[in-house]
């Protein structure tokens, strides 16, 4: 008798014996809790709100009006020839859907205690359905993009496309990728030292500006800093190449930043990615004797 049951298990939970272990199958299988999550995610954000997802079309708007005002009006910042509203709603498009996934995939282990305690479930689901849920305010920010990018268009003052606008898809894998590494270790690491998480979201304020989100890179290009390129420090950061990437592509500000810049973004996300489920496997057998 218990053959037959033990025959008839449709799910076996096995300790980790690895710490770079990833079961893509049982993932799979747990693909209905996935869509599950990801509907829950975007439907409490909003929930008890006047103006719901609309939020998502303002928020885009009042930080291009404040960046128009401020760096484009005040500070005279150039944008490369294309038109402001463009320029930088190009920008903050990509990056809040940076910075989104990065925030929301940092908290998984605090914010998920309660059901981490109490049933069963690749732990990886959270992460991963905070990632595919921002792409749903992404693809809606987008399409805010295109809608102004037709205005210019109907007035004589887009700019050109150019075939670099195809790797979009890459481009925004790697922000999800970059995302979901960097998201999974800050998790990690706060759920014993939560302070990690104030200095954390100060860090994030401070990536913004390190990136070119309001000026072009061509604005520091040529210049020296300790004797090295300005452009060449900024490119450091591995949400850059793909930014401009894409600015390159979707509005041909600039020149393209070249494919060894685009190869060192997509290969320190695979780093990041893979040191980030190291140490998430490694957390998550203990996290509940410290969250």
């Amino acid at each position: 008798m218990a053959q037959t049951n033990e025959e008839n298990w449709t799910t076996v939970i096995k300790p980790r014996n690895k710490l770079f272990e990833v079961n893509l199958k049982e993932i799979w299988d747990y693909r209905d809790l996935l869509t599950l999550f990801v509907k829950r995610t975007i439907t409490v954000q909003y929930k008890q709100t006047i103006l719901g997802p609309l939020w998502w079309v303002i928020q885009p708007v009042l930080t291009v009006i404040m960046y128009m005002v401020v760096f484009g009006g005040i500070a005279g910042i150039p944008t490369d020839g294309i038109p402001q509203p463009l320029f930088y709603l190009s920008g903050v498009c990509m990056w809040q859907y940076f910075s989104s996934c990065l925030s929301g995939t940092s908290n998984t282990f605090v914010s998920n205690s309660g059901i981490f305690g109490k049933v069963y479930f690749p732990r990886l689901i959270m992460p991963l359905a905070t990632v595919t849920s921002n792409l749903v305010r992404f693809g809606i920010q987008l399409g805010l993009f295109v809608i102004v990018y037709v205005y210019y268009a109907i007035i004589g003052q887009a700019p050109s496309p150019n075939w670099y606008l195809l790797l979009f898809p890459l481009l925004v894998l790697m922000m999800a990728g970059l995302a979901l590494g960097f998201g999974i270790i800050i998790s990690s690491m706060t759920t014993k030292y939560r302070d990690l998480q104030v200095l954390f979201s100060f860090v994030v304020q401070l990536w913004m500006y390190a990136t070119p989100i309001v000026y072009p890179l061509s604005q520091v290009a040529g210049k020296q800093k300790w004797g090295i390129d300005l452009a060449t420090i900024m490119c450091l950061n591995p949400v850059t190449p793909v930014i401009e990437t894409f600015k390159h592509g979707a509005l041909g500000a600039g020149q393209f930043i070249g494919w060894g810049w685009l190869t060192y973004s997509f290969v320190f996300m695979l780093v990041v990615l893979a040191l980030g489920i190291l140490i998430f496997n490694k957390v998550q057998k203990s996290f509940m004797d410290t969250v």
